[in-house]
């Protein structure tokens, strides 16, 4: 419903119920849970905040994000079942989104045991859902790998990146353009989490 909310920071709230920023824009005060580092590194005057609807039989409510990325790896990670908004803000606390990638690529279900909360069973169940969002999303029409760049960097790595961006919804020209610049920055044996490290922070600009 809302992409996104421009206007003005009037407040900050941290309790022990969450992290909260309020954001007015036209006149209206929109309240937005966000994460502790966003908290920190917000401050007052003009701001972009992405945000995620909440609906719950209820109430509703906002989550809001400094960076797109983050946004996106939030709706994904509240796919997972048992995953809900304060455990998805939990890990994009405790991790980067590049992170929290690389973790599901690598079957790493331990690094995520370290998010408060988040016990063996439930990271394993994060990690065996999310590879299947990420990394089996099929394209309808692939991007061809030989257009993005010339750099010798190994092509399974480009289309695991290429594979993740498109399920987080990027637009094919987008995807194209930041991991062509990631590619040319990076060294040959760059993996597939150091390539959409570098395309994610590209993307968020």
């Amino acid at each position: 419903m809302y992409d996104y909310i421009k206007g003005i920071l009037t407040n900050k709230l941290n309790s022990t119920k969450g992290t909260y920023v309020t954001v007015e824009t036209n006149g209206i005060g929109y309240l937005l849970e966000v994460t502790l580092r966003d908290f920190n590194s917000i401050s007052n005057g003009d701001v972009k905040i992405y945000t995620v609807l909440i609906h719950k039989e209820d109430k509703m409510s906002l989550c809001g994000f400094s960076h797109r990325e983050d946004r996106d790896i939030f709706n994904i990670l509240t796919s997972v079942s048992g995953v809900g908004s304060k455990m998805a803000l939990t890990l994009l606390d405790e991790f980067e989104s590049s992170e929290l990638i690389g973790f599901v690529l690598d079957g790493n279900y331990k690094e995520l045991t370290r998010a408060k909360g988040v016990g063996p069973k439930l990271a394993q169940k994060i990690i065996l859902e999310l590879k299947d969002k990420l990394v089996n999303y099929q394209a309808k029409e692939p991007i061809k790998i030989s257009t993005v760049s010339s750099n010798a960097v190994d092509n399974s790595a480009i289309e695991d990146a290429q594979m993740v961006l498109i399920s987080l919804g990027y637009e094919r020209k987008e995807i194209q353009d930041a991991i062509s610049k990631a590619v040319d920055s990076l060294e040959n044996n760059a993996n597939a989490e150091d390539i959409l490290k570098v395309s994610l922070k590209i993307l968020s600009l």
